[in-house]
């Protein structure tokens, strides 16, 4: 994969990153700490876009040559969206709110560059199976998932005992739609065979 201009990644997520570079891409990571609160008038699909609209923006003055990569994915139950829990009482609640029903997993991707910047998004719906109060709390004394929208990572115990099926993109929901970043990417000439 040749590289017309190098590219950052502005995210710590572990996932992200093993996700871009499953694309044979060299990227490096550039964090900063961004306020994550959006309008309350927005649609969903409005929401994952701004917010990683909103996370580029921070980048804007440090850019030269190089092409960042932002991405927020949340998840939506109805019009009810699930950030991140608090804690392992709110992970429940969440956990439990998804038992039994079909969601939407939503990502914005932003790509930004000194003279352009591209936003996009990607849903994905996913149904988990009921589950018992017994499977939730071994999940969440287990793995922990208070890094991850909805309480829970697709890729982890509770996606292989849990969910039934999924209509989309599987990576979006583990964070980062790289079917259609690819597409992106290679339309805005960033990245060649």
């Amino acid at each position: 994969m040749n590289l017309s201009r190098p590219i950052l990644l502005a995210s710590n997520s572990p996932r992200r990153k093993e996700l871009l570079a499953g694309l044979g891409l060299q990227f490096e990571v550039h964090v900063k700490e961004v306020n994550e609160d959006f309008p309350e008038h927005l649609q969903r699909e409005q929401v994952a876009e701004f917010l990683a609209s909103h996370k580029a923006d921070a980048y804007t003055s440090d850019l030269q040559n190089e092409v960042l990569i932002t991405a927020d994915t949340i998840v939506c139950l109805g019009d009810r969206i699930l950030n991140k829990p608090a804690d392992a009482l709110e992970a429940f609640e969440m956990l439990r709110a998804l038992s039994g029903k079909h969601h939407e997993v939503i990502t914005g991707v932003c790509i930004l560059t000194k003279n352009s910047k591209t936003i996009f998004h990607d849903v994905t719906r996913v149904y988990f199976k009921k589950l018992s109060d017994e499977e939730i709390n071994y999940y969440i004394e287990h793995y922990h998932p208070f890094d991850k929208a909805g309480a829970y990572g697709i890729q982890e115990w509770i996606g292989k005992i849990g969910i039934e099926k999924i209509e989309g993109s599987y990576f979006n929901v583990v964070g980062l739609p790289v079917q259609k970043l690819y597409t992106y990417l290679k339309d805005l000439q960033v990245i060649t065979l």
